[in-house]
């Protein structure tokens, strides 16, 4: 795409942010893509993605599936016929993905605001609103306590209903609004505000994307979770509007389901399920105890033949959960190695003799058996291809090395 000698297009989506249809003239094309004299749709852009929509002329409609900007010229992809320069069109836009953008992107100057004052120094570094999950990395570390609080101001601030005022001004002129951030942008910069019923400014902010008249528009603004990313930063992952709603139904649902599983309401879930886990915690300890007290009773009733310098044990399981439990057994037994294989190929060596290392063994007798394997001189884990190899070959080096 090229924009040489192109004039710039007008942004109807600046003057006329709540319009969905337009007329427009086709100046240039280069393949699918259509540059218009003026347009609705928003190109991609400041972590906002772009309008889609369709373009009809002389009957024919074909959709619009990108948007981009390339200098001051906004180019559109068409997925069919291309409309010849001077060709005059028609345009509309998919509201629905636009005022999902507009949403997104009004939560998100409404969001890092109330960061900032929380605490000035969580400063936004960059933004994404590509998904109905969107982003605010942000500097400072905020905690989940900051997050809470920053929630609790915007829900706050969108009961007094803000309200949208943008104009675009020259760079001298930006002394005179509160800026979040420092512009990106050169020469004449388009302010973004959201101002109190009174005019007070809460929120002003050098951008070119698409808001919503009234903040309030875009509730509710939940934060889902905040993630520690690299360079220091805070993810904050947010969602808003109708997205928002849909996902709190959606888990209210699940969390109604999950209590009446388990037979209590959805106050008490939260107690229900941590004395589920306690219990569970509990079970578990029991039958690890009682899986080394049986691996201790198979070892010790296991037949124990004389090697030079100690005892070779070996034993069959059918159970795999009782390999390690008897592999640590056998660790603490004094001169001696005990092997282990379970029907399912899973197998170990334990040893306390050091002129016969665990992980050496394993390692020669699945190099026979076939399979894979290693571990520390004391003790070695691997999966054999063939059990009975495997023990087979355990035999015969306990015949070679008897005393």
């Amino acid at each position: 795409m090229t924009d040489v000698a192109l004039p710039a297009t007008e942004r109807l989506y600046w003057t006329q942010p709540q319009a969905q249809h337009f007329d427009a003239e086709v100046v240039a094309t280069d393949g699918p893509h259509v540059a218009l004299n003026r347009t609705l749709f928003y190109p991609e852009g400041g972590g906002q993605p772009c309008d889609t929509g369709t373009l009809t002329w002389n009957g024919a409609a074909v959709q619009i599936t990108d948007v981009q900007k390339r200098g001051g010229v906004i180019w559109h992809t068409l997925t069919g016929d291309v409309p010849p320069p001077g060709q005059r069109v028609s345009g509309e836009l998919d509201w629905a993905r636009r005022h999902r953008h507009s949403q997104r992107h009004t939560a998100e100057h409404l969001l890092a605001q109330a960061f900032s004052r929380v605490l000035p120094q969580f400063a936004v570094q960059s933004v994404s609103m590509r998904g109905s999950e969107c982003t605010l990395d942000l500097a400072g570390q905020p905690s989940e306590a900051h997050a809470q609080a920053a929630q609790q101001l915007l829900m706050s601030m969108l009961r007094h209903d803000l309200i949208l005022d943008t104009q675009v001004v020259t760079a001298d002129q930006l002394t005179n609004f509160p800026l979040r951030r420092p512009p990106q942008v050169s020469g004449n910069v388009r302010v973004v505000l959201f101002r109190t019923p009174d005019g007070e400014i809460w929120e002003a902010s050098a951008c070119g994307g698409t808001h919503l008249p009234r903040a309030s528009m875009a509730a509710p603004v939940v934060i889902l979770r905040l993630e520690r990313i690299k360079g220091g930063l805070t993810r904050v992952v947010f969602m808003a509007g109708e997205e928002a709603t849909e996902r709190l139904s959606q888990v209210y649902g699940q969390a109604l389901s999950l209590a009446r599983s388990f037979s209590t309401s959805l106050d008490l879930l939260p107690l229900r399920v941590q004395d589920t886990r306690d219990e569970l915690t509990a079970q578990t300890a029991e039958t690890d105890h009682l899986r080394r007290e049986l691996a201790a009773v198979r070892w010790h009733g296991a037949a124990h033949q004389q090697i030079v310098g100690g005892t070779f044990t070996c034993v069959q399981l059918d159970d795999e959960r009782l390999l390690r439990p008897l592999l640590d057994q056998a660790a603490r037994q004094p001169q001696s190695v005990t092997a282990v294989v379970c029907s399912s190929g899973q197998c170990g060596i334990a040893s306390s003799l050091t002129s016969f290392p665990a992980g050496t063994l394993l390692r020669a007798w699945l190099e026979a058996a076939g399979g894979r394997g290693g571990g520390r001189p004391e003790l070695a884990q691997g999966q054999t291809t063939s059990p009975s190899v495997f023990l087979e070959t355990a035999a015969a080096w306990a015949v070679q090395n008897a005393e």
